[in-house]
């Protein structure tokens, strides 16, 4: 029953953490480049591509189209990490292994190694995994979206 209760708080406190302080803080000192597409534009994809694959996506978790928020959403899908909060502990884990350093990655890290004791041992894989995959740091995300979703995948599942 407590453990429930925390669980809860925990994950209410990242959503708040990351939503309503860490994203605006971000849009007022780096200047995100704007998403360029609508959701009817991102339906309208080839079947197969990263473009479906978001509009898709956003569409099965219900999830709005956020502007400066994309590139986001789009590595939940290119790395096939869930928006659980676990998934989004194990995402930053495989960023900072994959040597993307940014407050909110360690932030996220941090927050997930000290609340999340019980998926110490995912976030370590996750960790490992990015630190072995090619690097994405230099990724034109947008201009990815008429890729093959399966082919990203695989370019960055290819060990170094």
């Amino acid at each position: 029953m407590i453990y429930h209760f925390f669980v809860k708080i925990r994950s209410a406190l990242l959503v708040y953490l990351t939503h309503k302080m860490a994203l605006p803080v971000l849009k007022m000192i780096r200047k995100p480049e704007l998403f360029p597409c609508t959701m009817e534009q991102l339906h309208a994809f080839e079947s197969g591509t990263l473009g479906k694959a978001l509009g898709v996506f956003l569409q099965y978790k219900r999830l709005d189209l956020l502007p400066y928020y994309a590139k986001h959403d789009i590595k939940h899908i290119l790395l096939s990490y869930d928006t659980t909060d676990d998934g989004e502990v194990c995402l930053q884990c495989f960023m900072l292994g994959n040597r993307h350093l940014s407050f909110p990655v360690l932030a996220t890290v941090l927050y997930g190694f000290i609340t999340m004791p019980e998926h110490w041992s995912i976030f370590i894989r996750a960790f490992r995994r990015g630190s072995k995959a090619a690097s994405i740091s230099h990724w034109q995300w947008f201009e990815l979206l008429h890729e093959p979703t399966v082919a990203l995948q695989a370019k960055i599942n290819s060990v170094k």
